[in-house]
């Protein structure tokens, strides 16, 4: 008996210590739930109206809140929009890693195509927000993470010129590679325009551009 009277107290202890833990845990859990609501609500106020016109009130009432609970987690649409482009960007960087994996590089050219482009154009078709942000914004922040992003694309694009093209001067690769990008981001406004059948005729006609100006500089075999 002695020994349950003592016993008691201690599980009483760490019932409410396991219980004081676990209330901050969930409440942040609640308050992620609550950003990423509102982070989508951005995403969806950013595509159909800029960045410019948005506000924190459109905002809030596409995440069905109200705007003093918008205010608890961002001060100010440019702070939602931070949040969700560096998301984004991070996002973004990562596809690009599974665009121009290893085996990837090693594919003939229209094969290369398909696997750099189809996760590239749906990454965009799947977050129209991203093109929004990173193209009419504004946020310095956001731009220049983007310009980062685009140095980093860039370079990444150069490199695989230079396993095709291996006699090719630095200011050549550079060249192209701008070319390269500059048809893609010029393609992908039409491309994000559209949708099912439309949207698949763009995509293919941006392949077929660029396998008609990428064939005749390939002047050596590449390597299997």
């Amino acid at each position: 008996m002695p020994e349950s009277r003592q016993t008691q107290p201690t599980d009483e202890k760490v019932e409410k210590t396991t219980e004081a833990a676990t209330t901050p845990r969930r409440r942040q859990a609640r308050g992620e739930r609550r950003i990423a609501q509102l982070l989508q609500a951005a995403a969806g106020v950013f595509c159909r109206t800029g960045y410019a016109a948005a506000s924190t009130n459109a905002i809030a009432r596409e995440a069905g809140v109200s705007p003093g609970t918008l205010y608890q987690f961002f001060p100010n649409k440019e702070a939602i929009a931070v949040e969700l482009g560096g998301r984004l960007l991070h996002d973004a960087h990562e596809m690009h890693g599974q665009a121009f994996l290893p085996e990837n590089l090693h594919k003939p050219l229209p094969e290369l195509l398909d696997a750099v482009l189809d996760p590239v154009i749906a990454f965009n078709c799947e977050n129209p927000a991203f093109w929004a942000l990173m193209h009419g914004s504004g946020v310095p922040g956001i731009q220049q993470e983007h310009e980062e992003l685009h140095t980093s694309l860039l370079t990444r694009v150069e490199d695989v010129l230079r396993s095709f093209c291996p006699d090719s001067t630095p200011a050549e690769l550079d060249l192209v590679s701008n070319m390269i990008l500059g048809i893609f981001k010029a393609s992908l406004d039409l491309i994000l325009a559209t949708e099912g059948a439309e949207r698949a005729a763009y995509v293919a006609e941006l392949k077929a551009v660029l396998l008609r100006y990428l064939e005749p500089m390939i002047t050596e075999p590449h390597p299997l």
